[in-house]
């Protein structure tokens, strides 16, 4: 048995499918690949697996199942026998609602139907006592049961389980599934994520078995946020589950949680995602208890359509090195997230402490970037062997400090843990410093996709900001298949949109409800933040060619533009509401991040026009001719009212940021003249600048796009390439592994930047690599989903080869350039049949196509 009772190691679930849950507003399905492996999908056996439809079946009277320990007779223990045939009107595996999961394509053999509903479980608690929990730590609930032999083998058996908190669930003492932060974090009120896993190899007719649950806090009564809340959504974590066995004579056992379950406390004396896990390996159980039980609100129930939460790979050392009498620093190398595995002998009783920091601060962990997140497990050893991994916390860290090292022999690994995405795009070059960069993004993504995209992973925040999604969905589509990860998000969004009466959250799921900068006031749509309920559906639709997002999302995105556009100021545009606008400008002082050069209200109208434009869009797309001609006017009277208020007789716009220029360029709201006049006047604020990046979150993203579509490509090239601080590879020449939140989040003399807010792990300044790969690369898609590919690179004139690819919905397209003799370009690609490939003209002749691209340096598994 794991030591604490968190996790199985590295197998994969074979048929770990969301089977069941009622739906909460939409059906939200999986994404689905054409004429490719689905790597993330994958059977045991490596047969690919498309994603599956919940279909609607018949429907019986719910059963009544109540929370009352003195029901145990009526419960009849949990367990319901059905014979083929006939069904027991009390069966409480019987559900109201059947779903069944069938594959719409399986290579392999398919899946029998499966028909289990959890909510007939009950949702199981640490018992109170005198107003505490009588339980210290992480409870664990168990449940015996007998598997009669008289039906014959075990067929199937299926464990469904959902939490409000973190769920760790295992029989016989070994763990279910490779899922880690189980069920991960969704709008609790609303959404509530069950998982499901084939458990027919641990279940054997005629044996004994012990069902466990050991419960986290997690995100839903951990702490969350930097004002020091926790018990956000109730004051304990709960699990529920509920298992079904078909018998070879075709008779089907039930079991659930209920009443006659016992809970007791496990070896996890302290668990939270910001403070870390005290692990004591020398505490029994001690006395069991009867569990407190409420009823499951089935409404809530989901299925889980993006990937789970996983461990992706170990990372040994790179250095460790003596820190006092008793500690060493573990230097991992690389900046990452998940925690450590330690594999230790020493007495029982000893303590290890490891505190975990993204950076040294000369000599020693840095950890006031931390703020009040303490990162840091505790453990006491059993005296024995010990392999420990604190999965119910995890860590944003480059470094360890483990305290108390010297009284034990053992080794130390890191263990990268994030949401089971598959990797679909990569890029490399002929320039270490650019080729680093790319990889830092694809670090920095994998550790923010820890069940939902975050905007850092490490300090006491690690929450779902919409405004680095917005702008950093590009290049997660083109990286990662992200279709079901965000799918699963934005029905997160929606759900707290409606509960806000049409505005978009901040963040998602929405802790910051009633959180504004000034106090009193109301929170509003802040731009870029809020337009994620547009952009990301659009960046998905882009990406994947799947109409169904645009379905799913078309009231919301609509709702979203209705809400803000009823605010526009009697000028016609977005001016007067709170804004994060171009958020750490780098301009701005360290503590006064909101201190940026570009005008928050042009920076909002023009987002603004780019979210009415994409509704337009969205509503052609859709077939919804007259939503779109009502977008297409709003949107050609908001370029009339930006014109008329922020334009200037000599082209510039009043707010002369580059941002601003940027941001204007990109979002369409310009005619084409006026996007001519403000790119020359970016390029040349580019310049005076000695080509460093002179914009934030709203701008940064867009400044090399701005310069390239305005004919400045030379300028967007020296930008890209600068190193001298603020720039995209300064950090990178002073050792980054990941994308920092601030260009100087690191001081150039060693030291961590003073102010409030430094994370050396955001995504959101990464977001130029989607124009790395569609400029430098050459590879540019040009219908949904690359149903039609241009091949068009433009590289900087000292770079001397670069190689991308795509696993595209259709298959793979890669394109490879380098440098002949005479310094031409020179390139070959491949693309699936039915892919249209359109070659630049400045290309023509310079092209070939092959069955398999081999020219130029292979790709890094994390490229």
């Amino acid at each position: 048995m794991d030591p604490v009772g968190c996790g199985t190691g590295q197998g994969r679930d074979p048929h770990d499918l969301p089977l069941l849950a009622a739906a909460v507003g939409d059906h939200d399905r999986g994404t689905g690949r054409l004429g490719g492996r689905d790597r993330r999908a994958d059977d045991g056996d490596g047969r690919g697996r498309d994603d599956q439809r919940m279909d609607h079946a018949h429907h019986h009277e719910r059963g009544a199942a109540g929370g009352d320990p003195s029901r145990r007779g009526a419960l009849r223990a949990g367990l319901r026998l059905g014979h083929p045939g006939r069904r027991r009107h009390d069966q409480l595996m019987t559900p109201r609602r059947r779903w069944r999961t069938r594959p719409r394509r399986r290579r392999g053999d398919h899946a029998p139907p499966e028909a289990m509903m959890i909510e007939h479980a009950l949702m199981l608690r640490a018992p109170r006592s005198d107003d505490r929990v009588v339980i210290d730590g992480a409870p664990r609930f168990t449940r015996i049961i007998e598997i009669p032999a008289r039906h014959g083998p075990v067929v199937t058996a299926r464990l469904a389980v959902t939490a409000e908190g973190l769920v760790e669930p295992a029989i016989d003492g070994v763990g279910v599934g490779r899922d880690v932060l189980s069920p991960g974090w969704t709008s609790y009120p609303w959404r509530l994520r069950v998982a499901t896993h084939d458990v027919t190899a641990r279940i054997v007719a005629g044996a004994r078995h012990e069902l466990q649950l050991t419960a986290g806090r997690g995100w839903y009564c951990g702490r969350l946020g930097w004002w020091g809340a926790e018990r956000l959504y109730g004051d304990e974590p709960g699990v529920a589950a509920a298992l079904e066995i078909t018998f070879a004579d075709g008779s089907t056992l039930g079991v659930v949680t209920d009443a006659t379950w016992d809970v007791t406390a496990s070896a996890v004396v302290r668990d939270d995602l910001y403070d870390g896990q005290t692990i004591d390996l020398t505490r029994d159980g001690g006395p069991s208890h009867p569990p407190d039980t409420e009823r499951i609100d089935a409404t809530r129930l989901v299925p889980r359509i993006g990937p789970p939460i996983v461990r992706h790979e170990l990372i040994s050392p790179a250095e460790m090195s003596t820190d006092g009498p008793d500690a060493v620093i573990v230097d991992f190398g690389q900046n990452l997230v998940g925690w450590t595995r330690l594999r230790v002998q020493g007495p029982r009783g000893h303590v290890l402490r490891i505190r975990h920091a993204e950076v040294l601060e000369h000599g020693t962990l840095a950890t006031r970037p931390l703020r009040s997140a303490r990162a840091e497990d505790i453990v006491t050893l059993s005296g024995g062997e010990d392999v420990i991994e604190p999965t119910f916390t995890f860590h944003g860290f480059r470094y360890a400090r483990i305290e108390g090292w010297d009284a034990v022999e053992g080794s130390v690994e890191a263990v990268v843990v994030g949401s089971d995405l598959e990797r679909t795009g990569r890029f490399s070059c002929g320039d270490a410093l650019l080729d680093r960069f790319h990889r830092n993004v694809v670090w920095s993504l994998r550790g923010n996709t820890v069940g939902l995209p975050t905007d850092c992973p490490q300090r006491d925040e690690r929450l779902g900001w919409t405004g680095d999604i917005a702008v950093f969905a590009p290049t997660a589509c083109f990286l990662f298949d992200m279709s079901a990860f965000l799918r699963d998000w934005l029905a997160d969004l929606r759900a707290e949109q409606r509960a806000a009466q049409g505005r978009v959250p901040y963040v998602v799921p929405d802790v910051l409800r009633s959180w504004t900068v000034d106090p009193g006031a109301e929170p509003e749509s802040a731009a870029i933040w809020s337009d994620a309920a547009v952009w990301v559906p659009w960046a998905i639709w882009e990406a994947y060619g799947d109409v169904a997002v645009l379905e799913e999302s078309y009231e919301s995105m609509s709702a979203h533009v209705e809400r803000v556009c009823g605010r526009l100021s009697a000028r016609g545009v977005w001016e007067g509401d709170f804004q994060f606008g171009d958020w750490l400008d780098p301009t701005a002082p360290p503590d006064d991040p909101f201190a940026a050069v570009a005008d928050r209200d042009v920076i909002a109208t023009a987002a603004l026009y780019r979210s009415v434009a994409i509704v337009a869009q969205t509503a052609r797309v859709l077939g919804r001719a007259e939503d779109a001609r009502d977008a297409e006017l709003r949107a050609d009277r908001l370029r009339r009212d930006f014109a008329r208020v922020y334009a200037t007789a000599n082209g510039r716009l009043r707010s002369d940021a580059p941002a601003v220029y940027a941001l204007a360029i990109v979002s369409g709201v310009l005619t084409a003249d006026a996007a001519r006049a403000a790119g020359r006047r970016l390029a040349e604020l580019v310049r005076t600048a000695g080509h460093r990046v002179n914009a934030g979150f709203a701008g940064a993203p867009y400044l090399c796009d701005a310069l390239t579509r305005t004919g400045h490509l030379d300028d967007a090239h020296a930008l890209m390439l600068n190193v001298n601080p603020p720039s995209w590879l300064a950090p990178v020449a002073q050792g980054a592994t990941t994308i920092w939140e601030r260009w100087d989040s690191l001081l150039p003399d060693g030291s961590v930047n003073p102010g409030e807010m430094t994370s050396f792990n955001h995504y959101a300044l990464g977001a130029v690599a989607d124009w790395m790969h569609r400029v430098i690369g050459g590879l540019v898609p040009a219908a949904p989903g690359w149903a039609r590919v241009r091949i068009d690179p433009r590289p900087p004139a000292g770079l001397p080869w670069a190689s991308t690819s795509i696993d595209s919905p259709h298959g793979r397209i890669a394109l490879s350039w380098w440098r002949d003799g005479e310094g031409a370009l020179r390139a070959e690609y491949e693309a699936p049949d039915g892919v249209e490939v359109d070659i630049a003209p400045a290309m023509a002749g310079r092209v070939k196509r092959v069955d398999v691209v081999t020219r130029a340096a292979p790709h890094r598994v994390d490229g």
